[in-house]
């Protein structure tokens, strides 16, 4: 794949990922314009999430019937199309509707990503582009997360959509057709999970971004109401998640190359569930910028492992696997934000213990779902 081609990805998963963090530190400072409640507003989250993982199934298969170039584009004009609605809505259910077709269009960019680095790019390579990659998205949403304490809100979604557009220009121009093998239009989900190495792995990504998202898209409101934190200092620690997540995404790639894919993945959990256990207790504000920095690691390492595994999956089913990585994700994510707000809304600490046990308990069965030749890291 050429450096160019590669260097236009990143972009496009920037732009995607630019206010996708941002947006849960938001919520306080959207309900106080819209005069809503917090938990009202914290819907967008998973009216991102959800339809994201439901239309994330779609795009892998249909790279066997459509140019991916002409999915791309099309997916990523509609994406900014839904940003700048976000920017210029007038009221709650206007920003539903956008979040929503956010959701949907922006499905498209991570599934494609992986199904071009697996055909394009050599085994012992791909950790790297892999970490490469979701760090630009890391970076973006560090980027977005530091404006969203200092910029009014509705301008996180106007800066992606505009850029946005300039890199569409771009795309339209210079970004190659990739002329995968075309096929007719299957959809081999069925066939997929009668692997049960494919299966293991899905039922496994579901249950980690489940919990992951579960806290990460409720942080905003926990130290708005816990400890009373402004949005200034509420933006900065969530941007610790992804400020280390740029480094995390690149080192957990690079580890998925040189120490195993599992050794990577298990290294994660456990930083994410002595994360989780340490933000059960009130701490002050530098001992709470670590925890969080340590979460953000814990898990890029994970994510970038299970994100190298898929693509040295059999590729009579990397296009599905592709799209349920997505899927999976974020449907799972959203469910995880919709329960645990369920459960925060009555008690945040019973939401922090209930999610540590469950990351406890994940760690300790990882190796029931999760093989990898030549390696013993159990």
């Amino acid at each position: 794949m050429r450096k160019f081609v590669f260097f236009i990805l990143c972009l496009e998963g920037a732009i995607l990922s630019f206010n996708v963090s941002a947006a849960s530190a938001l919520v306080p400072s959207i309900a106080k314009d819209f005069r809503v409640e917090a938990f009202l507003v914290g819907k967008i989250i998973w009216l991102y999430m959800l339809p994201y993982g439901v239309a994330a199934l779609f795009y892998g298969p249909l790279v066997r019937v459509f140019n991916i170039k002409f999915i791309e584009v099309s997916c990523f004009f509609c994406f900014l199309l839904a940003n700048l609605l976000v920017a210029i809505s007038k009221n709650i259910f206007t920003l539903y509707l956008a979040r929503f077709f956010m959701g949907v269009f922006g499905a498209s960019v991570i599934p494609l990503v992986l199904i071009l680095i697996a055909n394009n790019v050599e085994s012992k390579k791909r950790g790297k582009l892999v970490g490469i990659f979701f760090a630009s998205t890391f970076f973006s949403s560090l980027l977005g997360l530091l404006l969203s304490g200092l910029i009014f809100w509705r301008f996180i979604f106007l800066i992606p959509a505009i850029l946005g557009f300039l890199l569409l220009i771009i795309m339209v121009f210079y970004f190659p057709n990739f002329n995968l093998k075309k096929e007719t239009f299957k959809i081999r989900y069925l066939e997929a999970f009668k692997d049960k190495k494919m299966l293991s792995i899905f039922i496994y990504i579901f249950l980690i971004s489940l919990l992951y998202h579960g806290l990460q898209q409720w942080l905003g409101v926990y130290f708005s109401k816990r400890f009373n934190f402004a949005q200034p200092t509420i933006s900065f620690l969530i941007t610790l998640t992804s400020l280390s997540g740029i480094f995390g995404e690149i080192i957990g790639g690079w580890f998925s190359d040189k120490l195993g894919r599992l050794l990577t993945i298990n290294l994660g959990i456990s930083l994410m569930m002595l994360s989780v256990f340490l933000l059960i207790f009130k701490m002050p504000l530098v001992i709470l910028a670590i925890i969080l920095i340590v979460w953000g690691l814990g898990w890029t390492f994970n994510h970038a492992g299970l994100s190298t595994i898929l693509t040295d999956l059999p590729k009579n089913l990397l296009n599905e696997a592709a799209s349920l990585n997505s899927s999976v994700r974020f449907f799972s994510g959203g469910l995880g934000v919709f329960v645990f707000g369920l459960i925060n809304r009555k008690n945040f600490l019973l939401g922090l213990c209930t999610l540590g046990i469950l990351l406890f308990i994940l760690r300790l069965v990882t190796r029931y779902f999760l093989k990898e030749e030549g390696t013993n890291v159990f």
